[in-house]
């Protein structure tokens, strides 16, 4: 579901989804679904995943389905507020596995 902030449209909000499920029900599938649906709306879109994530790509997200989304692999959190702060939306896959820099 989208929100629209129809009150008050000089001021910046947003929100976060999480996406939350057993091991193979489908959340990174989801993921890459919402993800693609934001770009193919012509929202600026990044995709983020801890570079220690190499289960099946080095830098794509993927799917157990094998479906697959480009991404940018970061090491901490921070770098997620450097690299996106002009992005629409911003997708996080595996953020248990990001810390913030010390």
């Amino acid at each position: 579901m989208f929100l629209e902030n129809t009150i008050n449209h000089s001021k910046q909000s947003g929100w976060m989804e999480v996406i939350c499920g057993s091991m193979f029900s489908g959340k990174t599938e989801e993921l890459i679904r919402r993800l693609r649906r934001a770009e193919m709306a012509g929202q600026n879109v990044e995709i983020f995943k801890p570079k220690i994530d190499t289960r099946y790509d080095e830098e794509d997200v993927v799917s157990h389905n094998q479906n697959k989304i480009r991404s940018t692999p970061v090491e901490s959190s921070n770098e997620i507020l450097l690299l996106g702060s002009t992005c629409d939306v911003i997708g996080i896959d595996e953020a248990q596995f990001l810390t913030t820099a010390l």
